[in-house]
């Protein structure tokens, strides 16, 4: 069971690294980011979400069944 959820975790963290990489890119966050030097909060929160969530992922993934 633990290695069902490490793998989800994995996967749902890999979709938010995408999402955070296409919402970077858009012209939306380009132009938000020349007027105020600061990428969107939407960045940022994929981009947090997803490290944490691959994270955790591994962890689960790696870590021993007792």
């Amino acid at each position: 069971m633990q290695r069902i959820i490490g793998i989800a975790a994995l996967a749902a963290g890999a979709i938010l690294l995408y999402f955070s990489y296409t919402e970077y890119h858009s012209t939306a966050s380009q132009i938000t980011e020349v007027l105020t030097g600061n990428p969107t909060d939407n960045t940022v929160l994929y981009l947090v979400l997803g490290v944490i969530a691959v994270i955790l992922g591994l962890g689960l993934l790696l870590r021993k069944g007792r």
